[in-house]
């Protein structure tokens, strides 16, 4: 697609049409939830949140990686970086995810634990290459997104016979996750903007009980105003249908079945399996364990961590934020003794934190 068309899904005359659209087709209020990291940077840096019309309330749920990884699961990259002949891996955004007594990765990495920070998987191959002595794990956090290229990142290390490489995994599943959060009176979602990244992977159809089993309208969209506002205007269409189906606003990008080959790699390497959400708690079968063959690389198993529930940060409203009980300024440390140069939780530790983007483009 040419960046002439892609210009098109930014034109302030077309998004102006869509809102005007917006405001005479609502008939009540609606409360919608985007559940995509990349969605929650995108609504507040267009300026879109500020002017979306009064009856349409913005909530961010839980579409941020880093913002979901629990507490138990923080502490246990706390424990392996605390390892003598233990190197760990990992992308930029965990560094400063804070832990037991505040603690996170860089305060680890001062103490000498070794800690690279990496931007791809397949870059931490080449560090248990460097070091065969050593011990290298990679924190695997995230949603089907990026578990494809990670499954892969292990099947080539098994090819290569790189024993001292392990994944510690702690990836998440959007649709159990989304099931969880409907089925909970106090949410009150009427509408879902679901994620475009994870929808070029997964497709359409895990979604689709959404509307089979609640009758809640759910729209696919992409990341440019225009995208949002028509997603907007299509919830608000499907709301009157008697059986609203996902729509899949976002075909530029995402087809109906997605990627299989991609869920093909990731379900050879991995099987579901129950997980801990921040804030949510346990749900079932909304992780990803390595299958049997796979083992090997499990660091969970080689290093015998234990996951379990574990106190929250004190005075952090993360777990609420990301299940749409409470918007961040609500929180009482919001902008006091939490910001980003100091967070206190991981939703002010991310960019695609709703905490963060609330702190950044400044809503009031």
């Amino acid at each position: 697609m040419s960046l002439k068309v892609l210009e098109q899904f930014k034109n302030p005359e077309l998004c102006k049409k869509l809102l005007d659209c917006l405001n005479k087709e609502i008939e009540k209020e609606i409360r919608f939830m985007e559940v995509c990291g990349t969605h929650t940077v995108a609504i507040f840096r267009s300026g879109l949140h500020s002017v979306l019309p009064e009856k349409v309330i913005h909530l961010s749920g839980p579409g941020c990686p880093v913002c979901v990884t629990h507490e138990s699961e923080v502490n246990a990259f706390l424990d392996l970086a605390g390892k003598d002949g233990v190197i760990i891996a990992t992308f930029g955004d965990l560094i400063k995810v804070p832990g037991k007594k505040g603690h996170c990765l860089k305060n680890a990495q001062a103490d000498g634990a070794r800690v690279e920070i990496i931007y791809s998987p397949f870059d931490a191959l080449e560090i248990a290459r460097k070091n065969p002595n050593d011990t290298v794990v990679f924190l695997g956090v995230g949603f089907e997104t990026t578990a494809p290229a990670i499954a892969a990142t292990v099947m080539m290390a098994k090819e290569q016979k790189l024993d001292n490489f392990k994944v510690l995994s702690f990836h998440k599943l959007v649709p159990p996750a989304l099931d969880v959060l409907i089925s909970d009176p106090e949410t009150m979602i009427d509408g879902f903007l679901l994620p475009g990244h994870v929808s070029t992977v997964i497709g359409i159809h895990p979604y689709d009980f959404i509307g089979a089993k609640y009758g809640t309208p759910a729209v696919v969209t992409g990341f440019e105003p225009v995208d949002i506002l028509q997603a907007l205007l299509q919830m608000v269409r499907s709301m009157k249908e008697e059986h609203p189906k996902v729509i899949n606003q976002y075909q530029r990008g995402v087809s109906e079945y997605g990627n299989p080959k991609a869920v093909e790699v990731m379900y050879q390497v991995f099987k579901s399996s129950d997980a801990l959400w921040r804030g949510i708690g346990l749900i079932p079968n909304s992780g990803l364990e390595f299958s049997d063959e796979y083992e090997s690389f499990d660091a969970k198993k080689v290093f015998d961590l234990k996951i379990g529930e574990c106190p929250s940060l004190p005075g952090c409203k993360c777990g609420d934020v990301l299940k749409g009980k409470m918007t961040p300024e609500k929180c009482p440390l919001f902008g006091k003794a939490c910001t980003p140069a100091s967070p206190v939780g991981p939703c002010m530790v991310s960019t695609e934190g709703s905490c963060a983007a609330y702190f950044k483009y400044k809503v009031d």
